[in-house]
């Protein structure tokens, strides 16, 4: 090509162009002088300009379009420098176009736009370059740069024809040397028509240089970037055709690709997960991860260990409720005795489900005594509904990531208990029992019962989020049941989201159903033994009761009869398989002696002793209230490992009975010259409460006025400095207590009458409740005074009991303290 070049110029060189010429405007290409290249023409008015130029010379001026979108440009798109050329061969095409072969002769600028129609007819002014007289060393050098910068080029990665390599070469003209650079190395078309327009030709070569060097910069770039591509591509290519050899002889040997098997089945386990879509793209996040891990990595154990996690939660499992209203009160009925207010609630709950099918689970937190069966009757709940049963205890529990989990980036991270309570259960709308809710503590670790308070909200735990898993789980069709011995301790936003039902202790005839319907059956199956080898009479269950036990609940007295069928299952091991009958007469001899007398059967009325109850963590209990008179100075000694409440009642007891020595017949001096002692037996067991004054009070009066007191009579209730009885707490636990010391009359504030109708028939049968306003009516009602009217009692008769005058209390001019159902402090007493 560049030897037809020299030839063509050679042959035109003596053309001399003339100052007037068609225009032809071309797109994306710059003409320069020497230049041989082939065009195709399309337009009509570039056709015009072709057959005009034929018709005379065949030149014409080549110029370039500064936009190449406009399809009929105007003088001002149309750059005035250009390149004057002749056409050394024409052929038409059959889509009527022309294809032109066309050489530049030189440079021109337009002076004048001649025509315009129907071609561009220019004026041209020629271009005529200063001719170097020799050569300097400047063009030598900026020669010899451009040459070796277009072998950098080349050697980058350049493609150029060799025959303009050659030409280059062996060129010794600068202008030359630039243009056939610039025309051939592919530049812009706005870079290589600024070249075009510069006439200097050492000029030129140094804008070429510039160029190349620019050029050079981005080639060796390009080629670093290719090379680290390569090198990656060339390291993933060798680990892909490893892989496959390696798949290929795993295949060979019978053997499978672990982590593409492992990957492929998280895939299908996510599928089968059917999980919320917020949860999915997080699952799919991490196994991409996993998939992109060498599997002997310790982050890879993690991610692996969370998608199992992931895959195991019943996101979308359920259980199907049982919603047979007779069949689940069978159920209970089978599994619990009496309790007909909770079988009540769970009977309202299924009648709900079977209305609506979608509703919120209950909160429920079943508070009693420890024994009474709490956490058995949610596996009967559980069984009644079909559901599956978890349990957790949270006694002792002190860390908040008990309850939230740990976060992924400690070591040996796990979920919460409430997330693995249920994975173990396997559906999403299980019974989940949280047991012993008032014991949980908290330290510097954070508080668990502050994070239950998001699980057992039912309007917060649609979106529960552990901090192991990072997505929410859905809490609301679980049916959370927490049980609870107090509700002091528990924290009272968390109390606020659960419906609380109270369980009390049973009452004898409560127990001796239990022991012959459940416990004694169950124990005999778990010894071993039958109907055939051991009897006990009804009898013998009430005296263990009563003799044996002492508890709101059942569990000591089922250890009593495991400890009867023990002794049963050595003699019949021994060979004694015959029948033994056990009743009252013979029971000491398989449980030893009696443990507990009931100290309600007192053999007659005394003075100065007055039976109170008290409310305990184990359920009601007695309580004897003693007063003794003796010679003093009129002070009042308190023992007994008393309160400050406690304390308080027995000063205001003692003004009241002051205030109404008249009334009771007591002479005043007797509180001048004698000390009053006011005992609670005991002392090793703190006592303290609101509901002792009354008993207090009793035994003041019956200790001065030398009257004895019922002894088958308790009483509870506070007392005010004018004589005013308040209602009290644990009404239910109290009367349990005095059935269980086989009192017959109960003494209560008049204000609790209402709260008989929380407290089942079938307890206040057999013992009279005497409801009180005042004061005098309990003295009325509890002092045995004769026929005749008592005198009035100048000194105690007995030397034991002498009169004294008591202190003041302080609070004897204060406003009446308030019933409080459970103090703050928790001790073993309260009254």
């Amino acid at each position: 090509m560049a030897e037809a070049v020299e030839q063509d110029f050679s042959s035109n060189q003596n053309l001399e162009p003339p100052d007037q010429l068609p225009l032809l405007p071309v797109r994306d290409i710059v003409v320069f002088p020497y230049m041989v290249l082939p065009l195709f023409v399309g337009r009509e008015m570039s056709i015009k300009a072709i057959e005009a130029a034929l018709a005379g010379n065949r030149m014409l001026f080549l110029a370039t379009q500064k936009s190449l979108d406009v399809e009929n440009p105007q003088p001002d798109d149309i750059h005035a420098v250009g390149t004057v050329g002749i056409i050394m061969r024409m052929l038409k095409l059959p889509d009527e176009r022309i294809k032109i072969l066309v050489q530049g002769l030189a440079k021109g600028r337009i002076e004048e736009y001649i025509q315009n129609d129907p071609y561009y007819s220019v004026r041209i002014e020629k271009l005529v370059e200063t001719k170097q007289s020799g050569s300097t060393l400047e063009t030598e050098a900026v020669m010899r740069t451009v040459k070796e910068q277009i072998e950098k080029i080349v050697s980058l990665g350049k493609v150029l024809i060799p025959d303009v390599m050659v030409v280059i070469e062996n060129l010794e003209d600068p202008g030359r040397l630039a243009d056939m650079v610039a025309s051939n190395l592919g530049l812009k078309v706005d870079i290589t028509q600024a070249v075009l327009e510069i006439v200097d030709p050492i000029q030129r070569l140094r804008q070429i240089s510039e160029i190349l060097s620019k050029e050079i910069d981005v080639l060796s770039m390009q080629q670093k970037i290719q090379a680290q591509a390569k090198g990656e591509m060339d390291k993933t290519q060798r680990e892909y055709f490893l892989r496959e050899q390696l798949k290929a002889i795993q295949k060979e040997l019978g053997e499978l690709d672990e982590r593409a098997e492992e990957v492929a089945e998280f895939r299908k386990r996510i599928k089968d997960a059917k999980m919320p879509e917020k949860v999915l793209k997080e699952t799919e996040k991490q196994l991409k991860r996993l998939e992109k891990m060498h599997p002997d990595t310790a982050e890879s154990a993690t991610v692996r260990t969370y998608l199992e996690w992931m895959v195991e939660l019943p996101w979308n499992k359920k259980s199907k409720d049982n919603l047979d209203l007779k069949a689940a009160m069978k159920v209970l009925n089978e599994d619990h005795y009496d309790l007909e207010k909770v079988k009540e609630r769970i009977v309202e709950y299924l009648a709900v489900r079977k209305l609506k099918e979608k509703m919120k689970g209950p909160i429920l937190c079943f508070v009693g005594p420890p024994g009474v069966g709490k956490t058995s009757l949610g596996k009967s709940i559980a069984r009644a509904l079909g559901r599956e049963f978890v349990r957790i205890s949270l006694g002792g529990v002190r860390d908040e990531a008990e309850i939230r989990g740990h976060r992924r980036t400690y070591v040996g991270a796990l979920p919460g208990r409430i997330i693995q309570g249920m994975k173990q259960a396997g559906t999403n709308n299980p019974v989940f029992m949280l047991d012993e809710v008032d014991k949980v503590g908290m330290d510097f670790r954070g508080d668990p019962s502050a994070a239950l308070l998001e699980v057992l909200d039912p309007e917060q735990n649609s979106t529960f989020t552990d901090h192991y898993l990072g997505v929410p789980f859905d809490l609301t069709e679980v049916m959370f049941v927490t049980t609870a011995n107090l509700m002091d301790p528990i924290l009272p936003a968390l109390r606020d989201r659960m419906e609380v039902i109270d369980i009390p202790g049973y009452t004898e005839e409560e127990k001796l159903g239990i022991a012959q319907k459940y416990l004694i059956p169950r124990q005999m199956n778990e010894h071993g033994i039958t109907e055939k080898h051991i009897r006990v009479n009804e009898p013998a269950i009430r005296h263990v009761i009563s003799h044996y036990t002492r508890e709101a609940g059942v569990r000591n007295l089922e250890r009593e009869i495991a400890n009867l069928m023990r002794k049963v299952a050595k003699k019949v091991a021994e060979g004694k398989s015959e029948c033994h009958a056990i009743d009252q007469t013979n029971l000491n001899k398989f449980l030893g002696v009696a443990k507990f007398v009931p100290e309600a059967e007192l053999e007659k009325d005394e003075i100065g002793v007055a039976t109170g109850l008290a409310w305990t963590e184990s359920g009601g209990d007695v309580l004897y209230i003693e007063a003794t008179v003796m010679k003093g100075k009129g002070q009042l000694t308190l023992t007994g490992h008393l309160g400050d409440v406690m304390k308080e009642s027995a000063q205001a007891a003692l003004s009241y009975v002051r205030s109404r020595e008249k009334t009771l017949g007591i002479s005043p001096d007797i509180f001048a010259k004698n000390d009053i002692h006011i005992h609670v037996p005991a002392g090793a067991t703190p006592k303290d409460g609101p509901s002792a004054g009354i008993t207090m009070a009793t035994a003041i009066a019956s200790a001065l006025a030398q009257i004895p007191v019922r002894r088958d009579l308790a009483m509870t209730g506070e007392i005010t400095l004018r004589g005013r009885v308040l209602p009290i707490g644990g009404l239910k636990e109290k009367i349990l207590a005095a059935k269980r010391a086989k009192l017959a009359t109960v003494v209560l504030p008049k204000r609790n009458k209402k709260d008989l109708e929380e407290i089942p028939k079938h307890i206040l049968k057999g013992i009279e409740l005497i409801f009180v306003d005042t004061v005098d009516d309990v003295i009325k009602a509890a002092l045995r005074r004769s026929s005749s009217r008592t005198p009035r009692a100048s000194a105690p008769k007995t030397p034991v009991k002498k009169s004294a005058r008591a202190t003041t209390s302080k609070r004897a001019t204060g406003s009446p303290r308030k019933s409080l159902h459970l103090p703050t402090a928790l001790p073993s007493l309260m009254l």
